[in-house]
């Protein structure tokens, strides 16, 4: 259930706003370049983030003014009225003080805030951010390219590799992001801020900062050089400069549980180790037989572009019976689906395109508790649907007797494939192949 959606009134702007959590102290979630405060819980990365945060804090999110589900004001607004908003909202929530997260040029807003109001603001945190725009996120020789890029493609994704290069190759992760452009921004107003940005230049605030700040900034990151979160960190009086690795310069891609671990415990004094979430799923692995004869006999060029067809093949698949691609495994595959039947379509469906390529998969499927932590998943059902497939021949699709009942009605074909002891499990297990 999403969270509710209101709006705080700043002048004659209004901001949209949510609160998530119920934390003894506050936690402003100031967002970079655009926004969707609804669309955004589409993507589980940013849930993740988001429940992270909230379980230490109040976190009280919102769109920028232009961008989102706020109002998009006739006038360029200056740096200092959108920092204005942050005081709007906080009042609007009741937050008479907290601790202030600001994410690339919201960083900027975050720091003109802090020196301006530091009686409200318990911490500040800046990841990805900057003090100079054109020193640090695209140079005057590129600006007016960058402008045209946006006027001719904006909407549909194409931004992805600078912000998310880790999730280039992620199908529904690009159509998520082209359709957060397309809420967050028309074209228009993304030139319009691209202009705004372009102007953002606060050194001269940074010596002014007194609360406590930790400055975040991954030493990959392609969207903001990672000299402007060390100009941070040195210049800031006291400022604490964390740089982790990676590339991506969205929060809520890579290795987003390190990134909450800092703020964590900067803004509360200690690390908790986080629960992971549990979830029921139905969980599949692939594996395509005898791929190291097969690799030995082609040379490693022939077989990486027979492993290329092949990957595209079962994420084209996952994808159609709308499961969730958890990670490749060198010559197969680990999913997880809302529905056994799905899977299990899946896995057969999958089975047959790659013989068109003359290779045989087989798969193994079951369904129970999984632990999601970040990117990845674990548990025992996880670590029994491994052991099933590894029981499986060329072609086979071996399940448990959990996902043959939950599909019952649906038309697919069990037959026994007899009890089984697999490692890890104390009692031996009945697998059924599917026809």
């Amino acid at each position: 259930m999403l969270p509710e959606t209101r709006y705080a009134r700043s002048g004659d702007v209004r901001i949209a706003y949510q609160v998530v959590g119920t934390g003894q102290r506050d936690l402003i979630f100031v967002p970079g370049y655009i926004s969707h405060l609804e669309h955004a819980w589409e993507e589980p990365g940013y849930v993740h983030l988001v429940s992270r945060l909230s379980a230490h804090s109040r976190v009280i999110m919102f769109d920028k003014r232009g961008t989102g589900l706020s109002d998009r004001p006739a006038l360029l607004p200056t740096l200092e009225e959108r920092m204005d908003d942050v005081r709007a909202v906080m009042d609007a929530a009741g937050s008479e003080r907290a601790a202030i997260f600001g994410i690339s040029e919201g960083g900027a807003m975050c720091m003109l805030f802090a020196a301006t109001y530091p009686e409200r603001t318990q911490a500040l945190v800046l990841y990805g951010s900057y003090g100079h725009f054109p020193a640090w996120v695209i140079p005057p020789d590129r600006f007016d390219a960058s402008i045209e890029a946006i006027d001719r493609t904006w909407g549909t994704g194409a931004s992805l590799p600078v912000f998310a290069p880790g999730r280039v190759d992620d199908e529904p992760f690009k159509r998520w992001w082209a359709r957060f452009e397309r809420l967050g921004a028309s074209p228009s107003a993304a030139i319009a801020l691209m202009h705004m940005n372009n102007s953002i230049d606060i050194r001269h605030v940074l010596p002014s900062i007194r609360v406590p700040t930790l400055v975040l900034h991954r030493t990959g990151d392609r969207r903001v050089s990672v000299e402007a979160g060390r100009f941070l960190g040195a210049t800031i009086p006291g400022a604490r400069y964390v740089e982790m690795p990676g590339a991506d310069h969205v929060a809520w891609v890579g290795d987003t549980d390190r990134l909450a671990d800092e703020i964590e415990e900067f803004v509360t004094g200690s690390r908790a180790d986080p629960e992971p979430d549990r979830v029921l799923a139905t969980v599949m692995f692939t594996d395509i037989v005898g791929s190291t004869q097969r690799a030995e006999e082609l040379g490693d060029r022939r077989w990486r572009g027979l492993l290329d067809r092949h990957d595209a093949i079962v994420r084209r698949e996952i994808e159609r019976f709308r499961g969730h691609e958890v990670k490749t495994l060198g010559d197969g595959f680990l999913a997880t689906f809302g529905g056994a039947a799905r899977a299990v379509r899946c896995a057969l469906s999958t089975s047959e395109a790659v013989q068109s390529l003359g290779l045989q998969v087989r798969s193994g499927i079951h369904t129970g508790e999984i632990e999601v932590k970040g990117d990845d998943i674990g548990g025992i059902a996880v670590h029994i649907a491994a052991r099933i497939a590894g029981l499986a021949q060329g072609n086979q699709v071996l399940a448990s007797r959990t996902v043959r009942d939950l599909v019952a009605g649906s038309n697919l074909r069990f037959l026994d494939f007899g009890a089984h002891a697999l490692k890890g499990i104390a009692e031996p297990m009945t697998l059924f192949m599917v026809g």
